[in-house]
């Protein structure tokens, strides 16, 4: 599967997953850095949770 292919294919998931990994942080306060760090560790393939990485950060400057 090209790289394209891939991030088609997970883009959506990986947008849906960082905004579920954002819902904590008012919940979790100063302890969810660590938490989400934890979560995107567990994430696989690396491709995926590289993504999931990318997403939030955009979602967290927009």
């Amino acid at each position: 599967m090209s790289r394209a292919s891939f991030h088609q294919q997970h883009a959506a998931g990986a947008e849906a997953e960082a905004r579920r990994l954002l819902e904590q942080r008012t919940a979790l306060g100063a302890r969810w850095l660590d938490w989400v760090a934890a979560e995107l560790y567990r994430l696989t393939p690396p491709e995926y949770a590289a993504m999931v990485r990318r997403e939030l950060q955009r979602l967290r400057d927009a």
